[in-house]
C-alpha cells in the first residue's frame, strides 16, 4: 500500500465537472484518501497500489494545469488503511490561510532541494522558519528553526507581524509537511516586503524520501495527516499515535494513558 501526496497552485474555473470527473476516476480504481479543489488549484492526498495511483495521476496530468504534477509517494504499514474514505471536495482555498491577496501561482518563494536545503541550515544569516503547528513540531524538526507556536495556519501572518521584519530578517527559510503550507507563507512572505525567501522544495517529505542517510538533518518523525500519523528519517510508518481524548501525537514514551474523570486522556490533557 503506497500514499501519494501532491499539490499546486493554479488558477482553476471548472470545480464542480473537475471534482465530479476525479472522484469517478478515483472511486474505479480502488482509491482512497482526500482532493481538496479551489480556484487557487488542487492539494491531494490518496492512498493505493501504486499502479493504480500512477494511472489516477497520469490521467490527471493530461490536463495542462497539472502537466509536470510532482508527487511523493510513502509506504504505510502492512493493514494501514491511512485513509477510511475517499473525498473530492471543492473548498474556498486548498490551504486555509485567510489571507485574500496571497496568490502563489503568480509570486512565491524561490523552491530550494535537499542539498542547497542543507547549505541554508548551516548560514547563519538564514532565519529557518517552521510553517507547521506546534503539535507537529513537538515530534520532530530541524535543528535551530524557529517553532512559531501556532496551532493553526491562520495564526501565521500574525506570527510575522510579531517575530520577523524585512529590514532585519534578510534571508528566511521556510519548510512545512509537504510544501503547501510554505509555498503560500512565502508568498505572503514577499507581499510584506521581505525580498529573499527559500521554501523547501517538496517540504519534509520530499527531503525525507531523496536525502541520503547522511545528509539527512531531520531529527524525530514527521506528523501526517492520516491514519499513519507519522512518518520517521526513513519515510517508514513513524511510531507515534493520536490521543483519543485532545488528538494529541504520542510517542510510545508519552502514551502513558490515564483515566480523566469519565474518558481517556493522555499526560498532555489528563488534567
Amino acid at each position: 500500500m503506497e500514499v501519494a501526496a501532491f499539490y499546486r497552485f493554479v488558477d482553476l474555473d471548472d470545480l464542480e465537472a473537475l471534482r465530479f470527473s476525479l472522484h469517478a476516476r478515483a472511486a474505479d480504481l480502488g482509491l482512497k484518501g482526500t482532493v481538496l479543489l479551489a480556484a487557487e488549484g488542487v492539494n491531494g492526498g490518496l492512498c493505493g497500489g501504486r499502479a493504480q495511483l500512477d494511472a489516477w495521476l497520469d490521467e490527471l496530468r493530461l490536463d495542462e494545469r497539472f502537466r509536470g504534477l510532482p508527487v511523493s509517494y510513502s509506504s504505510a504499514a502492512l493493514g494501514n488503511p491511512v485513509f477510511a474514505r475517499l473525498k473530492v471536495r471543492v473548498q474556498p482555498e486548498i490551504v486555509s490561510f485567510g489571507q485574500p491577496n496571497c496568490h502563489p501561482a503568480d509570486r512565491a518563494g524561490t523552491p530550494v532541494d535537499g542539498v542547497d536545503w542543507n547549505a541554508l541550515l548551516d548560514d547563519p544569516e538564514v532565519v529557518v522558519v517552521d510553517v507547521r503547528n506546534r503539535y507537529e513540531i513537538a515530534i520532530g524538526a530541524f535543528p535551530d528553526s524557529l517553532d512559531p507556536g501556532t496551532s493553526a495556519f491562520r495564526e501565521f501572518p500574525s506570527f510575522v507581524r510579531r517575530a520577523l521584519d524585512p529590514a532585519r530578517d534578510r534571508s528566511v527559510a521556510l519548510y512545512c509537511t509537504g510544501g503547501i503550507r510554505c509555498e503560500k507563507a512565502s508568498a505572503h512572505l514577499l507581499n510584506q516586503g521581505f525580498e529573499n525567501v527559500h521554501q523547501l522544495n517538496g517540504g519534509i517529505l520530499g527531503y525525507l524520501a531523496n536525502a541520503p542517510d547522511s545528509e539527512n538533518r531531520w531529527q524525530g518523525e514527521c506528523f501526517v495527516f492520516d491514519q499513519r500519523v507519522s512518518v520517521d528519517r526513513q519515510f517508514r510508518q513513524g511510531r507515534h499515535r493520536l490521543c483519543p481524548a485532545c488528538g494529541q501525537p504520542l510517542g510510545l514514551g508519552d502514551a502513558r494513558l490515564a483515566q480523566c474523570g469519565q474518558g481517556t486522556a493522555c499526560p498532555v490533557c489528563c488534567d
